[in-house]
């Protein structure tokens, strides 16, 4: 029998490390949402009695039964700075299907957010609300340098990870290559750059737009710089202006409403 390339073999890997993979969430809002959401597969919850009283309905809806802990011995496996609210929620993470599934899910007014190298839960749960609020079809990070699915991000989303698609794609370049291809505007945000993006993005509202947001710090990578339509910029009303990349990307969603 042929051996199966190393390419193959390391998929077949990483999707069934992906099919093992389970997430804790913890925090009334974020276990709640997920126990109301169908899709969502959960293996085990563990309350405290005052948590379950407050999550009874949603538990019920679940349909799971929950493990009884004292409070003082919380029994799920969280990191000891968890602000549980005495309740954790064992998962899977959500699979939102392919990219151009999602990208194209509608006509019109699309609207994505790319993530270049945003590893911060925190800012990643931020973005996935602004994006829920803003109507945009998902947020997209990389397999590797971004914030996976978390505890502490689903906390931070509010609720947004369980009806915001956040997906995890290998490249970045080449998913923002497939994104022109499916006639996608991509504009890379850059406070360097030249225009401001309602000038890049005015004549182009009524047509998919893709932001593309890098880390705090470093920003852009080069080849991401590369390969996107246009780099822009937020104008600040002083010299010294900066946001922290969940801000800049809800007022760059807000900028290309349709």
């Amino acid at each position: 029998m042929a051996k199966k390339p190393k390419w193959v073999v390391e998929k077949e890997q990483a999707r069934k490390a992906s099919a093992a993979e389970t997430v804790w969430l913890f925090g009334l809002h974020a276990v709640r949402d997920a126990l109301m959401n169908p899709r969502r597969e959960k293996l085990r919850l563990v309350l405290t009695p005052n948590a379950a009283d407050k999550l009874a309905d949603a538990t019920a809806f679940a349909g799971i039964t929950p493990e009884i802990s004292d409070p003082r011995r919380f029994a799920a496996p969280l990191d000891p700075q968890s602000v549980h609210q005495g309740a954790a929620l064992e998962v899977k993470p959500l699979d939102w299907g392919r990219l151009e599934d999602v990208a194209i899910s509608a006509t019109g007014a699309l609207r994505l957010v790319l993530l270049d190298r945003v590893t911060d839960p925190h800012n990643v749960g931020a973005i996935l609300r602004s994006a829920e609020v803003f109507g945009a079809q998902a947020v997209i990070g990389t397999r590797h340098h971004a914030a996976p699915e978390t505890g502490a991000l689903a906390k931070t989303a509010s609720g947004a990870l369980e009806r915001q698609p956040y997906l995890r794609e290998r490249n970045l370049a080449d998913t923002i290559v497939a994104l022109q291809g499916m006639g996608y505007l991509v504009l890379g945000l850059d406070g360097e750059a030249d225009q401001t993006i309602e000038e890049a993005a005015k004549d182009r509202l009524d047509q998919p737009i893709a932001l593309v947001l890098g880390a705090e710090g470093p920003g852009l990578r080069p080849k991401t710089r590369e390969t996107v339509d246009a780099l822009v910029k937020i104008p600040f009303a002083r010299e010294f202006g900066s946001l922290n990349v969940s801000n800049a990307a809800a007022v760059a969603l807000y900028a290309v409403r349709a």
